[in-house]
């Protein structure tokens, strides 16, 4: 079914439906040297950069790209000036002071305020010189249904599990919320565009509100340095495909050059969308994850985002922090204090907790009137149905719980609900005998790196609190398995929040534990959260970014594809794609030809159903065997019976089958076979193990051929099918390692045949025998597309050359695919081959054959 959103990428950003007024003129090119960055072309524009123009020594750039600017913005209302701040609550604020002092770090994203247009040009010199920031000036309908709508009401919950089963839990797909996230993801594009040098800068673009904003820059800078982090999860594949823009989304985050997520876990369910959905495989090339994407590596990093340390410490050490701890150790004198700090959401699992209070305080009278729950709920970020019922559902259960077991002087569970300045959550961590997280799924969540770095103390805390400087610290966690700090927390108590029995036992082992188990675990973490802070992560992230972009200029760029679909072809120099006037005009020129083709994936899609040659396939090789100057060859993995009933109509086309196990030179000639491989008993240790793969893989089944035992899994689950065929690889390679064979993996397949037959060998064989014959070949054309095929393009480059001709022959070795290969050229697909081939047969004369060339002089011996 043809989706809408493939339609042209700059028809669907700036469609008539979303009828909104442009935003400001461009700001003024930063300047990085003397000079002005000349205005770039119209964004709407391809820039294809096929020039390999090394980048000029200016300073370099950090462009953080975000939803929302770290500010504080307040208009003063006797001026009526606006007047902005840093926002040091903002966890991509510190990425400023993370890089080396040479280097220029610059903000684009949204105010969290409405700017009037006749005020927004103002603003936005001023930030820009102020704070290194540009603001993106979103219409207010526009930001209402992206933000609002898109972001909040349907890609949040479906990244945090939740499926629009009906529409009292969540909104249907609404596409006019699509087409304004694509046009608010545009617009802060254009503002990127404007400030940035593309050949030094590096684009560093946060979280799931700007997706597909990485195939906007990119469709205009095709070397732009693009890093992606997602801070939420992202779900596994089961969840994700529901989603109707599923491949626009993922080919979108292809666009960059690394993606960053906070968990292997994260990662894993993306790489897993990529190979379900788009049919890519991805390897672990030195310890990093890469996905080959059409000659493009796109790196995955995996590292959770940290805390700021040194504002962290400052605000400990600020006397209010002091004070407020003061009054908060006196309010709660004699109790032990269970600390809980979450968003009014409905992801937090905040009734999950203080369930588990009612159950810890049922199961343990003692703890009664001597542990209290104290929970800080922040403002909400989203508004909705189901955020009004977590939050009626929290005070009810806060209610029921301080009724039962409260008494006069002792409520049990302490509900904040207001907006908790900075200062004063630290006193809280700082006196908090345990502080739990208890969120049904969340994307990292900072709370418990806070706590543990509060509960190290400061001078003037600990002197307000009364600590001795040099006491022993300590810290318990209760955290949820489904929370992305969880794993870098090892010496938490992990729960499933979901069982509330489970939880509250945590919580009652956390304050009756010994206090020297407390220190280990708090001084374990307290290693951690302080050397991997968010100096460390953003560092970190952009090393990895230099590094997946050192080969940006090694390399010829082209730009293919229409709307959200556009990608990158990249190309090495060297590799290029096989033109056919090119080659027609070598196969003019020259007098003895040898062509080799491969079968399936080359003249036949490797995807049909129909594996036999289609008729238009016969005509062209029937036209190029009826040349007397051709030598045609189909070399394929295929039995010798299939092969021979196919090409039947094709008399003069010599058949290489089983990848050369059998070879026959014409249809009037016999097969002769390899005299390297006459033992067969190995099939009787291979083909059990292979029967019991495929019992266990449904999908998959074994092709027996004379030579040779191919295990198939096209059909099977991909990553089950691929992780069957790796592990059945080293079980085969185990029990065969004393037998005359080699086991090896291909595209969907795990073969096992005779060592010593190889493709390659067949080429060098006909090639030999043409040279032995005085007829040394001046024009070699090899085309495959899997890695058996690597063996023929090898093969025919140090073969094909006779050192008593005056001149060496044109050698064509092409792949089918863009991929890494031996090959120097390559055809996009079977149809490019095919129109290649007609080409070729077009001008091909229909004169008979000479007899050498059907004939095999001497015995077939490899």
């Amino acid at each position: 079914m043809f989706s809408r959103s493939c339609i042209s990428l700059l028809e669907l950003a700036s469609g008539e439906m979303l009828n909104f007024p442009q935003t400001p003129r461009a700001l003024t090119k930063v300047m990085t040297i003397q000079g002005v960055i000349p205005d770039a072309k119209n964004s709407d524009g391809i820039n294809n950069e096929g020039v390999n123009v090394p980048p000029s020594e200016i300073c370099e750039k950090k462009i953080i790209v975000a939803n929302f600017l770290p500010l504080h913005a307040q208009k003063d209302t006797n001026s009526g000036k606006w007047c902005f701040s840093f926002d040091e609550d903002a966890i991509l604020l510190p990425l400023k002071d993370s890089f080396s002092s040479g280097t220029v770090v610059m903000f684009v994203g949204s105010l969290k305020v409405d700017i009037e247009a006749s005020e927004q040009e103002e603003v936005s010199q001023k930030l820009l010189e102020e704070f290194n920031c540009v603001p993106t000036f979103l219409p207010s309908e526009l930001h209402k249904k992206y933000y609002h709508g898109f972001c909040k009401q349907y890609l949040w919950p479906l990244f945090h599990y939740m499926l629009p089963m009906c529409p009292d839990h969540s909104n249907r797909f609404d596409r006019q919320l699509w087409q304004a996230y694509v046009s608010a993801n545009k617009i802060y594009a254009d503002k990127v565009m404007e400030v940035i040098n593309p050949e030094n800068d590096y684009v560093w673009v946060h979280d799931y509100h700007l997706m597909i904003l990485p195939t906007f820059l990119r469709r205009r800078f095709t070397r732009v340095k693009l890093g992606f982090f997602l801070h939420s999860p992202f779900p596994s594949s089961e969840i994700y495909r529901t989603l109707p823009v599923r491949d626009e989304i993922l080919r979108a985050l292809l666009n960059v050059d690394l993606i960053g997520f906070h968990t292997f876990d994260y990662a894993r369910h993306f790489l897993s969308c990529c190979s379900r959905m788009l049919g890519l495989e991805y390897e672990s090339k030195r310890g990093y994850i890469g996905l080959e994407y059409f000659g493009r590596t796109v790196y995955i990093k995996i590292l959770p985002v940290g805390i700021h340390m040194g504002r962290l410490e400052s605000v400990l050490n600020d006397p209010s922090s002091s004070v407020k701890a003061k009054e908060i150790q006196e309010q709660f004198r004699g109790k032990k204090i269970i600390l809980g700090v979450d968003d009014m959401d409905i992801f937090k699992g905040i009734s999950l907790k203080l369930s588990a209070m009612e159950q810890l305080l049922q199961q343990h009278p003692e703890f009664r009137g001597k542990v209290v729950l104290v929970q800080i709920v922040n403002p909400a970020r989203s508004t909705g149905k189901d955020v009004q019922e977590a939050k009626k559902e929290t005070y009810s259960t806060t209610r029921r719980i301080n009724q039962v077991f409260g008494f006069p002087g002792y409520e049990p569970v302490v509900l904040i609900d207001r907006n908790v300045p900075f200062h004063e959550k630290t006193a809280y961590y700082s006196l908090a005998e345990c502080c739990i997280v208890n969120a049904v799924r969340d994307g990292m969540n900072l709370v418990p790196y806070k706590y543990i770095i509060c509960r190290q103390g400061a001078p003037n805390m600990d002197k307000a609190v009364g600590f001795a400087s040099d006491s022993p610290r300590t810290s318990t966690l209760v955290v949820s398995e489904f929370i992305g700090c969880s794993p870098s927390l090892s010496g938490a108590i992990r729960v499933n929040p979901w069982n509330i029995e489970d939880v509250a036992d945590a919580l009652n082992v956390a304050i009756t534990m010994p206090a020297l188990e407390k220190q280990l675990r708090h001084e374990k973490h307290y290693r951690y959260v302080s050397s991997h802070d968010v100096a460390y992560w953003s560092r970190s992230f952009m090393q990895d970014l230099e590094r997946a972009c050192k080969d940006h200029y090694r390399k010829r760029c082209w730009g293919i594809g229409f709307g959200l679909n556009f990608r990158i072809l990249s190309l090495s120099p060297s590799f290029r794609k096989l033109s056919i006037d090119h080659i027609l005009s070598a196969y003019k020129r020259t007098n003895r030809r040898a062509i080799f083709l491969d079968y399936d994936g080359t003249i036949v899609p490797e995807s049909s159903i129909v594996k036999t040659p289609s008729p238009e396939v016969i005509s062209i090789l029937k036209n190029l065997c009826s040349d007397p100057k051709n030598t045609v060859f189909i070399v394929s993995g295929r039995g010798q019976n299939s092969l021979s009933e196919w090409f039947a109509q094709c008399e003069n086309l010599g058949i290489a089958a089983e990848h050369g196990y059998f070879i026959r030179w014409s249809s009037t000639s016999s097969w002769e076979t390899s005299s390297s491989a006459i033992d067969f008993e190995w099939k009787q240790i291979a083909e059990p193990v292979m029967k019991l793969y495929t019992e266990a893989t449904d999908g998959s089944y074994i092709e027996t051929k004379e030579s040779a035992l191919v295990w198939h899994h096209l059909d099977a689950d991909p990553d089950f099918g691929s992780c069957q065929a790796m592990e059945m690889l080293d079980h085969l390679e185990n029990v065969l390692a004393n037998e005359p064979v080699v086991v090896k993996k291909g595209q969907h397949i795990v073969e096992v045949k005779p060592q010593g037959v190889t493709k390659g060998l067949v080429a060098q064989k006909v090639l030999s025998m043409m040279i032995s014959n005085g007829n040394a070949p001046d024009f070699v054309l090899c085309i495959g597309d899997d890695r058996s095929d690597e063996d023929m393009f090898e093969s025919i480059s140090s073969t094909s050359y006779n050192p008593s001709q005056p001149v060496a022959p044109e050698i064509f070795a092409c792949t089918v695919g863009q991929k890494p290969s031996k090959a120097r050229y390559y055809l996009d697909d079977t149809v490019d081959v095919i129109t290649l081939l007609k080409g070729l047969a077009a001008d091909s004369s229909l004169k008979p054959r000479c007899n050498w060339e059907i004939q095999a002089p001497f015995e077939y011996i490899m």
